[in-house]
């Protein structure tokens, strides 16, 4: 059992909600590490994030996950995404987590999935409060997660709405928008996950501008990764991952110094999030946070 608290913070101006678990039987002064929580493209702290916090806190850690701005029950402006401003948000996360009495803020760590598996990277090669960090089913870079996985006329088709959108939006002051899950549902290592999780979570659903997908495919995790070290970075990657290609991975690896692990297992990107793999990958970041994070 843990105890969990509902909490708000604030990020560049915005409330931002999210969820705090604490390990019991902390005693009265008593100081833990914490490790902040950060969930994929669109995603909301419910869908993926509880069970790993929940896991955390079991063992002794303390967790916190949150909505990013724009999404969940956090405030600002609906439905933008721009992964610098979510690294911002984390960044802030980062800030409140360590303030809190309970977290000794010299041992904060990170743990992200997916698209939050691009962030965690992103963030621990720029700040240096983040002592470990594991990173799951992520990618390398903005070119990876959007050209990689598109053939030609796809990747043609997607820089040309690029193209036309900031020229609407310089023009008009306004762009279009886009069913960010329409590809999703039409991939069938992905649908049956994401209509699922739309139909138990339907506040997911949403419209990202074409300024989502121009920003991303300009976003870098992979010139960064090299400054974490001498801090410590996991990656777990899915060998049959087609939303977040391995490779990406692979490179962060090579890039990455010393403490880095790597390690691939025999599945699609979904299957982490439930069964054996769940367990597996809860486990390994467990084991990675107690070597680095716990001492």
């Amino acid at each position: 059992m843990v105890n969990e608290r509902w909490v708000t913070f604030f990020s560049e101006g915005s409330r931002v909600v999210g969820n705090l678990f604490l390990p019991t039987g902390m005693q009265a002064g008593e100081r833990r590490a914490g490790i902040v929580l950060c969930h994929g493209f669109t995603g909301v702290r419910e869908l993926t994030l509880r069970d790993y916090a929940q896991r955390f806190a079991a063992v002794g850690f303390i967790a916190l996950i949150f909505d990013y701005r724009g999404f969940g029950e956090s405030e600002g402006p609906k439905w933008r995404l721009i992964p610098l401003e979510q690294i911002d948000d984390i960044r802030n996360a980062l800030t409140w987590l360590a303030a809190q009495p309970e977290v000794d803020a010299t041992r904060v760590g990170l743990w992200g999935t997916s698209f939050g598996g691009a962030h965690v990277p992103y963030v621990a090669g720029i700040d240096t409060r983040v002592k470990a960090a594991v990173a799951q089913v992520g990618f390398d870079t903005g070119e990876s997660f959007l050209i990689d996985v598109r053939n030609e006329r796809e990747r043609a088709e997607l820089r040309h709405h690029i193209e036309e959108d900031r020229r609407l939006r310089v023009l008009t002051g306004r762009g279009r928008d886009i069913d960010p899950f329409e590809r999703a549902l039409a991939n069938p290592h992905a649908s049956g996950f994401i209509a699922d999780a739309l139909r138990r979570h339907p506040h997911m659903r949403c419209l990202l501008s074409w300024e989502t997908w121009e920003k991303t495919l300009e976003y870098r995790p992979l010139d960064v990764v090299a400054k974490i070290s001498p801090r410590a970075l996991l990656l777990i990657a899915a060998e049959q991952d087609t939303v977040c290609l391995p490779a990406g991975y692979r490179r962060l690896y090579d890039t990455a110094g010393e403490p880095k692990k790597l390690l691939t297992w025999p599945i699609s990107h979904y299957d982490i999030y439930a069964g054996e793999w769940f367990d597996k990958s809860a486990n390994e970041a467990i084991a990675w946070f107690d070597r680095h994070l716990k001492t």
